[in-house]
């Protein structure tokens, strides 16, 4: 199968055309570029937008092996990290590129069910994939997304906004739930049973299929009391150190405070682990970590909590140097968090 084959093999008859243009598409895959109208109307945004655009790459052997992720699993994670970006800014996601390169060791078959997790989170948050590339690669396969999107014009949540006073908030899953679901896959392949610890189920989702919160950025946007928005992917206490430094204050969490899975803590507690170490380091939960004027902080978790969307306040922002500090929860001492999770070059 050459490579247009494989492309209509895996993208033809995914989305009609009719309701990608509900989405603005003039020309989608099949040509050398796509084509967006400029001026479509967005559904949920009333007056001017501006475009919001995001793009990762997954890396075989970085991201992902076979012990942990399934080809839909990689598909599925490879645009929901990038809608996550989106949502981060409290914006809609609406456009995806998608570029593979692809080893023999990917046939059609395994490329087709990559795709059919591409699409099934695409189909989930409304994203209409129209175009990307596709080139062989000596070893392994990497996949990179480029997604679209809009925000309301002057809008955009940022990391750069926090005031001091603010509380901090997650928005989201308990942390640590990816880190420990990664855990147990490796354990698992390693030993075949993962010397009988049970992973839960809870766990494995959270790291193979997590889910971007696109609608709890929207409400914090809608609130006008967000003064400042980030996804945690590279962990809790990294994305906390990017608000502070971006926004020139001091982030003060307290232990007590952060959401614990019971699911994690307990299997931590087989598994031997401190599941702290997870919760501020693990990365990949996609959780939103913002600041929100204090006076709405409680009214805002109340809102959340009305629709079913978890809602935590974890701490407060001060002013001083840029830093992240944790109040430790048995002694209530003070301590700097280090900038700390995960980073490709270190």
């Amino acid at each position: 199968m050459d490579e247009f084959a494989s492309i209509r093999h895996w993208t033809a008859d995914r989305q009609s055309a009719e309701w990608q243009r509900s989405r603005g598409v003039v020309l989608g895959i099949g040509d050398d570029a796509a084509l967006v109208d400029g001026n479509f109307s967005i559904a949920d945004i009333k007056g001017p937008y501006e475009w919001v655009m995001a793009m990762d790459t997954m890396v075989e052997g970085v991201h992902f092996v076979d012990a942990t992720m399934e080809e839909e699993d990689i598909g599925y994670k490879a645009l929901a990290v990038n809608i996550s970006d989106i949502a981060a800014m409290g914006g809609i996601p609406l456009h995806a590129l998608v570029s593979v390169s692809v080893p023999k060791s990917f046939g059609p078959e395994r490329m087709r069910r990559l795709y059919d997790g591409l699409y099934a989170c695409a189909e989930r948050y409304g994203v209409a994939v129209v175009g990307g590339d596709t080139t062989s690669s000596p070893q392994h396969l990497v996949v990179a997304v480029t997604v679209t999107g809009a925000v309301e014009a002057g809008k955009a949540l940022r990391r750069s906004g926090a005031k001091p006073g603010d509380a901090v908030f997650l928005a989201g899953q308990p942390i640590g739930m990816s880190a420990a679901g990664l855990h147990g896959l490796f354990a698992q392949q390693e030993s075949r049973s993962a010397s009988g610890v049970e992973l839960p189920a809870a766990l494995v989702q959270a790291h193979q299929r997590p889910e971007p919160g696109v609608r709890a950025g929207r409400m914090l946007l809608r609130r006008g009391t967000c003064h400042s928005l980030n996804d945690v992917s590279d962990g809790l206490a990294s994305e906390a150190w990017e608000i502070a430094e971006a926004s020139g204050l001091a982030l003060i969490l307290h232990e007590y405070k952060l959401p614990r899975s019971g699911s994690m803590a307990s299997y931590a507690s087989r598994a031997a682990v401190d599941p702290l170490e997870w919760m501020l380091y693990g990365g990949e939960d996609f959780a939103l970590l913002g600041t929100i004027a204090a006076s709405d902080a409680e009214a805002a978790q109340a809102a959340f909590h009305a629709e079913g969307l978890p809602f935590y306040i974890i701490g407060e922002t001060e002013a001083g140097d840029p830093g992240v500090r944790l109040i430790e929860a048995e002694t209530e001492r003070v301590v700097p968090l280090a900038k700390r999770g995960f980073n490709h070059f270190r």
